[in-house]
């Protein structure tokens, strides 16, 4: 075994349905959530009082866009267990009805369970217009066969592989895998050798502008920023983990680049991806702020989450509702297109932001 590598923690199938049921019930909780440190309340769209269209004619989708038409997609949530399942196919059947993509939650357990993804092969199978989007953990990308996350790509078919890279959960987790050495190379060889688009994200800690800058060559389609703002991966497993971590798991508590501050990090410098948003979106106005920052694409997790436990129906409303808000947005922005909503000049003095700093 090369060094820096070790092999992953094994959990049997009621331990692993146990830590997943831990995190959905935490991840609902207000003290796991970081709203306050989003940034994004500073952010003032400025309003046209004459903007020239219909309100009929805003579009947020884009069918010229290669990956998917939607500015906006379900954000990676949870996966590989029963309950999950059950998520999982109410949110699809929502994304379905809504035309929006959806990120699965890690595919990790399909690496050594090839059972647990039949799951996607039956969504797809049900919605022919479900757009979906794999997942597999950094620490795990590190350690696994190629063939292996091949493997994973073609039972499931997505429009890309989102790679999640969690360093502060993964120290702090009872059952943590903190080994990343290798990780741009892992990352560089798995944009080379499958064959879908490779997105890189955060899972609510952010990026900084020189951590951008290293991924500028590697292949990368998109970095999906996930910033400090939502919920804090950080916390909920202090909550898990024994004295010691939970100790400083409240030291790290605020730990984190906040959204605001990872897309103005993107902001200063010409990167060969695009930037993707997401951590502590809460409605369309929060959507058109980071579109606006220059966001691709954003998607939204918690909100979901709460009203998958409900119903399909319950999903709906919100996403029509995040959609609509959106619209306003644009409409009262003068942005007919997602494109023209896509520039700093819709925010009140922007200039304010990019003084320099250590971001």
């Amino acid at each position: 075994m090369d060094e820096g590598h070790r092999p992953s923690a094994q959990e049997n199938t009621d331990q692993f349905e146990q830590r997943k049921q831990e995190h959905i019930k935490l991840s609902l909780t207000s003290e796991m959530q970081t709203r306050d440190l989003l940034g994004l309340d500073q952010i003032q769209l400025i309003h046209e009082a004459l903007p020239e269209m219909n309100f009929e004619d805003v579009k947020v989708f884009d069918e010229s866009c290669s990956l998917f038409s939607s500015a906006l997609f379900v954000a990676s949530m949870t996966a590989g267990h029963s309950e999950g399942d059950k998520i999982n196919r109410t949110i699809a059947e929502a994304c379905s009805i809504m035309s929006w993509p959806f990120a699965v939650g890690s595919q990790r357990r399909e690496l050594y369970d090839k059972e647990d993804g039949k799951i996607w092969k039956e969504l797809r199978n049900k919605y022919a217009n479900l757009s979906l989007l794999g997942n597999i953990g950094l620490s795990q990308l590190i350690q696994a066969k190629p063939a292996d996350i091949q493997s994973m790509i073609e039972n499931m078919n997505p429009k890309a592989l989102m790679v999640h890279t969690n360093p502060l959960q993964e120290v702090i987790q009872k059952e943590g895998t903190p080994y990343f050495r290798g990780g741009i190379e892992a990352l560089e060889n798995v944009c080379k050798t499958v064959k879908v688009p490779v997105i890189l994200k955060e899972t609510g800690c952010g990026f900084s502008k020189e951590t951008l800058a290293k991924l500028n060559q590697i292949g990368l389609h998109a970095v999906d920023l996930s910033g400090l703002g939502g919920t804090h991966w950080g916390r909920i497993e202090g909550k898990r983990s024994d004295l010691l971590k939970s100790n400083v798991a409240t030291t790290f508590k605020d730990w984190g680049n906040s959204t605001l501050d990872s897309l103005l990090a993107a902001q200063t410098q010409k990167l060969n991806y695009q930037i993707w948003a997401s951590g502590g979106i809460r409605s369309g106005l929060d959507v058109a702020k980071c579109i606006a920052l220059g966001a691709k694409k954003v998607s939204l997790a918690k909100p979901i989450m709460e009203r998958a436990l409900v119903s399909t129906e319950a999903v709906v409303e919100y996403l029509k509702q995040t959609e609509y808000e959106l619209r306003v947005a644009m409409f009262c922005t003068g942005s007919e297109k997602i494109e023209d909503l896509r520039n700093t000049k819709h925010i009140k003095n922007f200039q304010r932001f990019i003084e320099p700093k250590n971001v």
